[in-house]
Order: C-alpha cells, then sequence, then structure tokens
C-alpha cells in the first residue's frame, strides 16, 4: 500500500473509532475494544491514536464524557448528577465529580446551577433589547420564542462526509464553499440532500477542537475521489426546527432548541448526532449569506 493509498485508510478507521466513542459513552471504552475497531493491534494502537488526534485515547474518551455530561446538565435539569454520570460511562457520582472539577474547575452541581442563571441572564439581555428596538425590526429573541419544534421520525440516511475541524460560524460556511461544493461538483452529487453535523457544543468544548462533517445523501454503492469517508445518519425520533438567516445566527438557534426548549419538552438528549438538514429545494442568497436548514436533535424519554 503506497503513502496515497494508506493516510485515506488511517483516516477511515481512525473515524470509526471516534464515532464508536461518541455513540456508546456509557459502554466500556477500552483500548482493546476500540483498537479492534480501527484493526490495529492494542500494541500500536495509541501511539496511533495519539500521533492523529494530538492527544491520548484516554484523554479523548474521558474529554467527551465530561462535555457530553456537560451539555446533559445544562439541558436535562430534572436529571441527577449520578443518573448523568452513569449515561456517559462514569461508574459513581463520586468519580465523575472529582473528573469534572478538574475539567471545569466546578462541580456538577455547581457548573449547572451556574449554567442556568447565565441562560436567564441571557433571556432578560434579549428581552431588553426586544423593548429597545421595537421599532428596528424583530429580533432574535422574539425568533426565539415564536420557535416552532416538531417531533418526527426520520429513516436512517447514507451519507459521504468531508470534515472541518476547528470554529463554528463563518468558517463552516467558507468550508462548504471552498471544499465541499468543488468535491460534490468533481463527485457529482449536486442536488442532493445535504446534512451538517455538528459534534461538539461550542460553549463547551474548546472550539480549536470542534468537529463539523458537511454531508451528502449518496448511494451504498457510491465510490467517489478525494479525502471523504462515508456513514449511515440514524434513524429514529427527532425534535426539528426550521432556521433562516446566517451562519452567524445558527449558533444561537442551537443554543434556543438545547437550552429552552429541551429541558421544558420532557424528552432528553441521545447518543445520536445533532445535524442540519438541507434539501435542495431550501434558499440561499449568495449577495448576503442567509439560507434556510432544519435543526435536528435526537430525543429519547426522559
Amino acid at each position: 500500500m503506497t503513502r496515497e493509498t494508506s493516510r485515506p485508510e488511517y483516516a477511515q478507521r481512525m473515524h470509526r473509532v471516534l464515532e464508536r466513542v461518541d455513540r456508546h459513552l456509557d459502554e466500556p471504552l477500552d483500548l482493546a475494544r476500540l483498537a479492534d475497531v480501527a484493526n490495529f493491534s492494542a500494541f500500536h494502537f495509541h501511539r496511533v491514536f495519539s500521533a492523529w488526534m494530538g492527544e491520548t485515547l484516554g484523554d479523548y474518551v474521558r474529554r467527551r464524557r465530561l462535555e457530553i455530561a456537560a451539555l446533559c446538565l445544562a439541558t436535562q435539569p430534572r436529571s441527577s448528577v449520578l443518573n448523568i454520570a452513569l449515561s456517559v460511562g462514569f461508574n459513581s457520582a463520586e468519580a465523575f465529580t472529582r473528573a469534572f472539577r478538574i475539567r471545569f474547575g466546578a462541580s456538577p452541581s455547581a457548573w449547572r446551577r451556574e449554567e442556568r442563571k447565565n441562560r436567564r441572564t441571557n433571556r432578560n439581555v434579549d428581552q431588553d433589547a426586544e423593548r429597545d428596538t421595537l421599532h428596528h425590526g424583530v429580533t432574535h429573541f422574539t425568533e426565539r420564542a415564536a420557535m416552532k419544534v416538531k417531533v418526527v421520525e426520520l429513516a436512517p440516511a447514507y451519507v459521504a462526509y468531508l470534515r472541518h475541524i476547528g470554529p463554528y460560524g463563518e468558517q463552516l460556511s467558507r468550508f462548504w464553499q471552498d471544499t465541499v461544493y468543488p468535491w460534490m461538483v468533481t463527485n457529482d452529487p449536486v442536488g442532493k440532500p445535504r446534512y451538517g453535523v455538528s459534534h461538539d457544543d461550542p460553549a463547551i468544548t474548546a472550539p480549536e477542537q470542534c468537529r463539523y462533517d458537511a454531508c451528502v445523501a449518496v448511494p451504498k454503492d457510491f465510490a467517489g475521489t478525494g479525502s471523504y469517508q462515508t456513514t449511515t445518519l440514524p434513524g429514529g425520533k427527532y425534535a426539528v426546527t426550521r432556521f433562516k438567516g446566517s451562519a452567524a445566527l445558527i449558533g444561537d438557534t442551537w443554543v434556543a432548541m438545547l437550552r429552552d426548549w429541551l429541558p421544558e419538552s420532557g424528552m432528553q438528549l441521545d447518543a445520536r448526532p445533532m445535524f442540519e438538514f438541507y434539501s435542495p429545494e431550501m434558499s440561499f442568497d449568495p449577495k448576503t449569506g442567509a439560507f434556510e436548514c432544519d435543526l435536528y436533535v435526537p430525543l429519547k424519554p426522559l
């Protein structure tokens, strides 16, 4: 195998490992099991992972467990700290609290209280802004208050994707325009449904570690060119709302869904990824950068 062919093979194996970690945080994720997923020997896998990711396997798994736990603390105020700890693979509240304090500088309960306080403060700021700008158009708070969310059942979707690692926002627009669209033109899935998968919460994960997959629906026998991966976006129950605006505002709508709508819904997140859905008919204004898409949040009973 040449250098040109071996690097895509390494990337494919490492992507399988990261996907297994994110979707099975409540299960044992030891070196031997993940080495099997990557089809590497356990003896070499930890070095390969560290060189590829810039952090050890143990550090990566611990970080993902704590980041998902922090998201659950913020979005599931009625879930106990112990239940959240167990849901991300810790076997006791004590072990979870120690690790959480090291990562975030506060206990889970204190972090949750501060997060809820910040949310209330931000809501009041938005309300004040609305009163101050009644004659200058609709504010984000008004849009959030009018947010329409419905719960739907989706079928699985097989996709090819290109990954962006780094801050969200305008950089993702450039990634789609400068990297993804040229790849789509070359490989001929233009006009197919597209998906944007945000694996990380930028309010919790460091910007340089945030991962985003730009996906396009393809047939199971798709064989393209370039540095792409394939996966299946899981089906099941999702909450969905329509977004219209610029890339700079889409993060606010995600926050409104996760930290305003979700805690009142009687539902909670599960391990499936959240994503944006772009049908071929959805609008995009190249002059302003404004676009529309549907935001999907995976749900399970609380």
